[in-house]
């Protein structure tokens, strides 16, 4: 008898996808090959938070050489219709701005080229008019009364208020001892994958429809979403994927909206047409996690345990609902008691529209919003109550024995043992010496705290979940939807070999290893002999609206399916060689690179000899044996049913564990946050390589810490965008993440294939509140914000700012001026007389040649001036058509000055006063001068923006001054323009 091999799944394989992507063969999306004569894309965006599109002027970028189209919205119009919403509100979201822009970023045009640069330069020739209207820039502003409303249709920004009760949640909190209550906001963030997204979209015909090849990630039910809007049946609108994604963790869902826009913009072009996203547009217009208010209260007994919850939450969608959201509400609808055996629920959810970029799918999509409301709610049970927090756990943690465990909402929560996991993770993580370490810190005054999560991690969602939204009624119209349909195809070629191919776009978390590693298993081969293919093509490969790489379906749903495609053709081969050894089908054994029959080893065949035989001769195979060696099966698991009358719905299809456990440290001097040690304990069921899952878990622990301490989106009170680079939108490397100790726990889940659960995600829901709870711990607070920034842990210890420099801009209350403030001061000495100075100003060709970067100044009244200038910040250059007002005119000692520009790049405004005084047979003029810019120039160069300001508007006075005194402009080799070349201020 054979040694039985040991399974390759469930070993720490190396990953196979490592080698291509470290010797620089990936086959990312832009390194795809594309047809001759392929154009590429620019997209103009909006500046403007909100305002009425009057009109775009495409004639004088089409009439630069190279350029072949401009898509406006009239095309839009003609060509394709709006994406649908997940709500029944009259909100019309098209692929470019039809009458009004609802964010900074949003698509205005499409210029398309025979270069990506001569796209980019055609940019600055579009002309487009705006009415500028009120922006809402946070949740409470846009549900205040008398708000700016962002669709007139809707008449209000609140789209969906939809509300839900479980048991009896009012004789609960009229009966519990204690209520403890508490209000947190989760903040917009996001994921910054290496490689932003990649359409390259060509429009066949009128019959054929549109070919897209894009790194799309899913779900594919929004497939669906991209036909419907451009009026073309499914069938006619392929989408294929490149072999390689550089990450996505979620955002890749937002490509969505540009691959139908690249179709369009193909279509008026009449060529394939190719469109690169930047890094700043990715930040500024892709997506965004949801922003969360919630306020959340929970009946608690004297010992801690939770008899009810309520939560009121609004999510911040940004300017438009677009699909699948509202997904992150209802995502996570039906375990929103967590870990928690609570039996009584109450749910407000009411879904916002604010002007800023959509929402959509962020790595843990609806979980970090959950939990950080829930887990700090249960800190604060301990500190009110004077509990270990511990206890708390312990106290309403779901019962071993109680699994499959129906939660209030209608999660169906399969396996588990929550408290074997925790203390596995005081054991293996050291909490005791953790407190030791505590206390040791605090008697000698410094700031040490340690913090706990517990969450339950969802995967395989149920494609039903998202119809909670609608009422019972609306449910019913519109008939039930369920179910997460996985599909996956297994063949063997004639020279034995075997083919994988997965309906899922992986984005470098290592699916073709373990689709290696388990199809080696059943059919007894070395993984390195099993060919898997994860390029996608919807017209070609099975598949269903679940597919996709998200809700990290992989591990329960797509592997599982897997095996049951490998098994079926395994079990075809046992047919056809059991019929040639003359035994039964069961007896026959696959291992070593061989087939036998389980009592003659001796006899066995080479794998690929016995299954490529089909092929050569399939007049030999038994009688009613079809011939063919491929198995496509599909799975879905049946406890995902449509909602119920009473609005329980079953989620997911598998629910992980994690319990965390943080300890950090507090700088009283700099507000930094310094993590001690970071424990994790996760039970995702089986573990089919615990490499991988260590890799996962590492990931989204970085990802958790970025959106604890350093990641945020923010925006101006005019809406605009100021979050535009990597040095303002901070996201930690290697320097920042430590290395987690990791702890395992596997109870096999019962509802999949393959007894696994997900676990990509669960630390982007864990770690936020576990690191908040650390640091509320460390500062003896109840409340606190994240991200927690050192500028924002110093604010909560209630340390000043030290007094702003000379010059610096003042201060503004809340509610103030809009966009990135600057401010200038000073006073320079110039070589004329003061009346001089002011003749100057008062003489439009005098003016333009002051103006710094001016092309061209016409007057258009009395002390009016439209002028054509180029100003740039660091590597954003931009032309802006300019107003210039005089006012305040005091000859020859004082005037205003006011100018306000708008161009492809952003806009820009300001006023200030300048003084003129004699003095040494000169003019020694004051200025003190405020602006605000918003738009791509705010975005990237906020850093720089207020010393730039200062360097200009010197400029422009020193030119004053030698203008005045009959000099001239100044020399091009002037040391002033080697200074503004070294500071990247553009003339």
């Amino acid at each position: 008898m054979l040694e039985t091999p040991t399974p390759h799944l469930g070993r720490r394989a190396q990953r196979v996808e490592d080698r291509p992507l470290l010797t620089g063969r990936g086959r990312y999306g832009d390194d795809a090959p594309v047809r001759a004569g392929t154009l590429h894309a620019a997209v103009l965006r909006s500046p403007h938070a909100h305002a009425r599109l009057l009109a775009v002027r495409a004639d004088k970028a089409l009439a630069l050489p190279g350029v072949r189209a401009v898509l406006t919205a009239a095309d839009v119009q003609r060509w394709s219709k709006p994406f649908i919403v997940g709500v029944k509100a009259p909100m019309e979201l098209w692929a470019l701005a039809v009458d009004k822009v609802r964010y900074v970023g949003e698509p205005v045009a499409v210029v398309v080229a025979e270069s990506r640069y001569i796209a980019e330069d055609a940019l600055e020739l579009l002309e487009a008019d705006y009415e500028s209207l009120p922006p809402v820039t946070d949740i409470r502003a846009a549900i205040a009364e008398g708000a700016p409303v962002l669709h007139e249709k809707v008449g209000s920004n609140v789209v969906s208020d939809r509300s839900f009760r479980y048991g009896d949640p009012e004789q609960a909190f009229a009966s519990a001892p204690h209520r403890v209550a508490l209000t947190v906001e989760y903040p917009r963030n996001s994921c910054t994958p290496i490689e932003c997204a990649v359409v390259v979209a060509e429009f066949l015909c009128e019959n054929d429809g549109y070919d897209v090849q894009s790194n799309f990630m899913g779900p594919f039910s929004l497939h669906t979403v991209m036909a419907m809007a451009l009026k073309v049946p499914g069938n006619k609108l392929r989408h294929r994927t490149f072999p390689d994604s550089g990450g996505s963790f979620g955002v890749k869902q937002a490509v969505l909206n540009p691959a139908v826009l690249m179709c369009l913009a193909a279509r008026k072009a009449g060529a394939p047409v190719k469109w690169v996203e930047d890094r700043l547009e990715h930040l500024t217009a892709a997506t965004s996690a949801t922003g969360r208010l919630c306020h959340a209260a929970a009946a608690v007994e004297a010992d801690g345990r939770i008899t009810a919850l309520s939560l009121d939450q609004f999510d911040d969608c940004g300017g438009y609902l677009r699909a699948p959201e509202p997904a992150t509400f209802y995502r996570m609808h039906g375990c929103l008691t967590g870990a928690y055996a609570i039996a009584n629920l109450s749910v407000r959810n009411r879904v916002v529209l604010t002007s800023k970029t959509p929402s959509g799918l962020v790595r843990g999509f609806g979980g970090p919003q959950v939990y950080f409301a829930l887990e700090r709610l249960v800190q604060r049970i301990a500190v009110e109550l004077n509990i270990d927090p511990l206890d708390v756990y312990r106290r309403n943690f779901i019962p071993r024995d109680a699994f499959p465990y129906r939660a209030a909402a209608g999660a169906l929560i399969d396996s588990g043992d929550y408290q074997r996991a925790l203390e596995l993770a005081l054991h293996e993580g050291g909490l005791a010496e953790l407190r030791q370490r505590q206390a040791a810190a605090r008697a000698e005054g410094r700031l040490y705290g340690i913090g706990f999560a517990a969450i339950v991690e969802p995967s395989v969602s149920n494609m039903g979940y998202i119809t909670t939204v609608l009422p019972r009624e609306q449910r019913a119209k519109a008939g039930p939807k369920n179910g997460a349909i996985a599909a996956a195809t297994v063949s063997i070629d004639p020279l034995g070999g075997v083919t994988v191919v997965i309906a899922s776009a992986p984005a470098g978390q290592g699916h073709r290893t373990v689709c290696a590693q388990l199809a080696a298993d059943v059919f007894g081969v070395d993984p390195d002999e099993v060919a898997v293919n994860v390029e996608f093509d919807t017209a070609k490969d099975a598949w269903s609206v679940a597919a996709g790489n998200y809700s990290s379906r992989f591990a329960g749903a797509v592997a599982g399916t897997l095996h049951i495609a490998c098994q079926r053709l395994r079990d075809k081969l046992a047919r056809i060689a059991a019929a040639q050894f003359g035994c039964e089908p069961d007896q026959m054994v696959f291992a070593g690179g061989k087939v036998y029959p389980k009592d003659a080893p001796e006899r066995g065949q080479p794998f690929g000899r016995l299954a490529a035989s089909p092929h050569w001769a399939p007049g030999l195979l038994p009688e009613g044996e079809p011939v063919g060696l491929r198995e496509t099966a599909f799975w879905s698991p049946p406890q995902l049913t449509a909602p119920d009358d009473d609005d329980r719905v079953n989620t997911s299809a598998a629910y992980g564990f994690a319990f965390d456990i943080c300890a950090v440290e507090v700088d009283r001097a700099t507000g930094r946050v310094r993590i001690d040690r970071y424990v994790t304990t996760h039970d995702a069921g089986t573990l089919l390589n615990p490499a991988l899952a260590d890799g996962q878990i590492r990931g989204a622990f970085a990802q958790g810490l970025g959106a604890a301490l350093m990641e945020e989106f923010r925006y101006g009170s005019d809406g605009s965008f100021q979050s535009g680079t990597f040095a303002d939108y901070l996201v930690p490397t290697t320097c920042e993440v430590p290395d987690p100790v990791i702890v395992h726990l596997e109870t096999p889940s019962p509802f999949t294939p393959l007894g696994a659960k997900g676990l990509g995600e669960g630390n982007n829901m864990s770690t936020p509140p576990c690191i908040a709870n650390a640091v509320a711990d460390a500062l003896g607070l109840a409340d606190v914000t994240l991200p927690l920034t050192p500028s924002r842990v110093m604010d909560l210890l209630g340390m000043a700012d030290p007094p702003p420099s000379q010059g610096a801009a003042p201060a503004r209350p809340a509610g103030g001026k809009a966009g990135k403030a600057l401010a200038a001061q000073g006073e320079i000495l110039l070589p004329a007389e003061p009346e001089a100075v002011f003749a100057v100003l008062m003489d439009p060709a005098a003016l333009a040649k002051v103006i710094p970067g001016c092309h061209a100044l016409h007057q258009t009244g009395p002390y009016r001036y439209r002028a054509d200038v180029t100003v740039g910040v660091g590597m954003i250059k931009a032309r802006y058509a300019a107003e210039i007002a005089l006012s305040d005119l005091e000859p020859p000692h004082r005037l205003r000055l006011a100018g306000s520009g708008l161009s492809s790049m952003g806009s820009a405004r300001g006023n200030g006063l300048v003084t003129l005084e004699p003095r040494d047979g000169g003019t020694l003029l004051r200025y003190d001068y405020e602006a605000e810019v918003s738009g791509k120039v705010a975005a990237v160069g906020g850093r720089m923006l207020e010393g730039a300001a200062k360097i200009v508007l010197r400029q422009l006075f020193e030119q004053l001054g030698r203008q005045a005194g009959g000099k001239g402009a100044t020399p091009s080799g002037s040391w002033w323009q080697r200074l503004l070349a070294r500071m990247g201020v553009a003339r």
